[in-house]
């Protein structure tokens, strides 16, 4: 098992990707982030001495160490059904193309690569085939699929695409890739678990906002509190037009959501940044490290902008599976 493999972090947020693979054994060299307080909380996790090397899309590839894979959760605003699908046409979505240039400057075995659900059928398809066809003449077998976290080891409905790519001339005729294989979702009461977070109730400014949430046109005789607080483990969200109900997962945390909410011991508590870490696959010793240390607002976004850690680990391990022997 190729398990002393290394690899740099690339559009890298607080690092799930990164957690993902050192989960397998692979050893992290570095990594490239632009966003301050991402990296704020990213050297919380894995040391102030990690070395950044900035925008990607300036980086001297002569000054990279040399390195096997590239892990990257590319920009995935300009094709997010959230933003304005500018797609290719975003300077966000030119990110590929210097990902790609590191590749191949660098001659690089392998990678994988995270982007939302919404880049599959962005512009009919075309963004994704030009992203393919660009793949596969620097010279990589690429395989990609849809998966979601729900599946994968906690209880978060977030489904993204995964690219998985390996050096045409290092993979073995007829070898075939298996994706990871689903598993039972965990019980979101141990994710929800944040006891120092306060309850969200009347002595909060913003209960009174909500009780008229739930009594606008959309939602009006829809929901009783009585009837949700009886729900112990419930998760409410709260959008534009309606208000929606999960029972034993929370939807997708996304970098502007910080509506969601529980019930718990029934009483009303908002879900918490260290909470957000726990449903993206941190472990909890490393939640820790940026609980009351980090603003609970950025938490919650960078979460949202973040890969799933065990998700990756999975997609991961078939990678290492496809590649050993």
């Amino acid at each position: 098992m190729p398990n002393n493999l290394t690899f740099i972090d690339f559009c890298s947020g607080i690092g799930a990707g990164r957690l993902g693979l050192q989960n397998l054994g692979l050893n992290c060299l570095a990594f490239s982030e632009i966003d301050k307080n991402a990296e704020e909380t990213y050297r919380k996790f894995f040391g102030a001495e990690e070395q950044n090397f900035g925008d990607l899309m300036k980086i001297n590839t002569k000054e990279l160490p040399n390195f096997d894979m590239m892990i990257a959760g590319f920009p995935c605003q300009s094709f997010s059904i959230n933003g304005q699908r500018k797609g290719m046409k975003d300077e966000r979505g030119q990110i590929i193309y210097g990902l790609i240039k590191i590749m191949k400057d660098k001659n690089l075995k392998y990678f994988i690569l995270e982007n939302v659900k919404g880049l599959v059928n962005h512009e009919g398809g075309e963004s994704l085939r030009i992203i393919l066809d660009e793949l596969d003449k620097a010279g990589y077998k690429v395989f990609y699929k849809v998966l979601n976290s729900l599946n994968y080891g906690v209880p978060q409905m977030r489904e993204r695409i995964y690219f998985v790519g390996v050096r045409k001339n290092l993979v073995k005729k007829n070898k075939e890739f298996f994706w990871p294989e689903p598993i039972k979702t965990p019980n979101i009461k141990t994710y929800l678990m944040d006891k120092e977070k306060l309850e969200f109730d009347k002595d909060h400014k913003s209960y009174n906002t909500f009780i008229k949430y739930l009594n606008n046109k959309y939602n009006k005789n829809k929901h009783e509190i009585e009837k949700i607080l009886e729900k112990d483990g419930v998760v409410i969200d709260t959008r534009q037009s309606d208000l929606r109900l999960y029972d034993g997962c929370v939807p997708t945390l996304r970098t502007g959501r910080h509506g969601i909410m529980y019930v718990r011991d029934n009483k009303f508590r908002k879900l918490s940044g260290f909470e957000s870490l726990l449903l993206q696959g941190f472990p909890q010793e490393i939640a820790k490290k940026a609980k009351g240390q980090i603003i609970d607002s950025h938490l919650l976004s960078q979460a949202g902008n973040a890969m799933t850690v065990s998700t990756i680990q999975s997609v991961g391990q078939s990678l290492l599976n496809f590649i050993s022997n």
